[in-house]
């Protein structure tokens, strides 16, 4: 579920893998009346998500990552977010985490600078966040900035993020102004970009990022493969995540890493440059690998002529390759590795997205410490 960059004029589901490494300690010499300290290196954190799935009304096979959620302040909940490589932050449904006598259609009934209300701070920040693939796919969700602990995952594992802020929404609506029903919209966004800001500079971004994964760890996650055997339709907690990079991990991991620009008020995009090839074209595009977008994936093609979205016949292959020497296939299917073709100049995006079908088959990795985004094949 990618946000909308182009909207902001930009050239635009618990315990992760066992490391397989033997994780060392590193001795650091510390004055303690003459005795030397041994602080260990700490060990990566795991946690996880649900792997979902559905045949939808088109034949389609539709996946999804879901992140518990199971605690907001003081608040009990138990909800299921997207969760998004696409997106920065965490945003939720305001049902069910906050009295019902709060929650207006217009927004949230108290007339200070803030509340707090379940051990939740909602402040009077407001704003709207635009997420889509394309014009024809804008979905908005309506909120406020709100600060809290937050307890991610659930009985299978979990971690709690003290004082994050994040979104609390009233209202979320698809681009024809039908509003979705409560927790439609919910999403666990980890891209190192901010969804947000506000007029004090404050920001949504990756509730990873807040994350302290311990000595001699840098701040960041990775996200194994999730083969499509391990989807269900009730959903499969999935042991895929990872906290805390181990030099391994940013060294000898076998990951193609690209260094991510800051943009002002957007924080670090999960954008890329390269190369897309599909039906003998090669095309330069922006690229985005999105575990929020699912089942299709959207190409886009400056040379088309198509005035809107055009899917690509069964049995075409296609490629991108990133400036930094990455390189990912797939021939597209009659239920799996969907994708539609587009004219940035009608879809309003020059960047292509690949779906959660990259997911199934290759990992990702995200390293907040120096900004940069690493994918690896499988």
């Amino acid at each position: 579920m990618n946000k909308n960059y182009f909207l902001k004029n930009l050239s635009i589901f618990i315990l992760a893998c066992l490391a397989f490494f033997a994780v060392s300690c590193k001795k650091e010499s510390k004055s303690n009346g003459g005795n030397n300290v041994v602080t260990p290196v700490a060990t990566p954190t795991k946690i996880g998500f649900y792997a979902a799935e559905q045949v939808v009304v088109d034949t389609a096979i539709y996946r999804v990552l879901l992140e518990p959620i199971t605690q907001i302040g003081t608040q009990a909940i138990n909800y299921d977010l997207v969760f998004d490589t696409g997106s920065g932050g965490l945003v939720i449904d305001a049902n069910g985490v906050i009295p019902p006598a709060m929650i207006t259609k217009s927004g949230f009934n108290f007339t200070t600078d803030s509340v707090v209300v379940n051990g939740i701070t909602i402040t009077n920040q407001t704003n709207m966040i635009e997420y889509g693939d394309d014009n024809a796919t804008t979905d908005k969700v309506y909120g406020n900035l709100a600060y809290a602990d937050v307890k991610i995952g659930d009985q299978n594992g979990n971690i709690t993020v003290k004082r994050l802020p994040f979104f609390l929404y009233y209202k979320a609506v698809d681009s024809k102004g039908n509003e979705f029903p409560a927790h439609d919209f919910d999403v666990f966004g980890v891209a190192p970009e901010y969804d947000i800001t506000f007029a004090n500079n404050a920001y949504i971004t990756s509730p990873f990022s807040y994350f302290d994964p311990g000595n001699g760890l840098t701040k960041g996650f990775k996200i194994d493969a999730v083969p499509a055997a391990n989807f269900s339709n009730q959903g499969t907690w999935v042991s895929a995540v990872t906290l805390g990079l181990t030099s391994a991990d940013l060294n000898s991991g076998g990951y193609s890493f690209t260094q991510l620009s800051f943009t002002q008020g957007e924080g670090y995009l999960p954008i890329l440059s390269g190369t897309l090839n599909y039906g003998g074209k090669n095309i330069a595009t922006k690229m985005l690998f999105d575990s929020g977008t699912e089942p299709y994936s959207y190409l886009e093609d400056n040379t088309a002529t198509n005035t809107s979205a055009v899917l690509l016949p069964l049995n075409t292959p296609v490629s991108v390759s990133t400036t930094s020497g990455f390189n990912y296939s797939f021939t597209t299917l009659a239920i799996d590795n969907l994708a539609y073709v587009e004219n940035p100049k009608y879809s309003g995006s020059d960047i292509s997205v690949l779906s959660l079908d990259y997911f199934l088959n290759n990992s990702y990795l995200i390293d907040f410490a120096d900004n940069k985004l690493g994918l690896k094949s499988n």
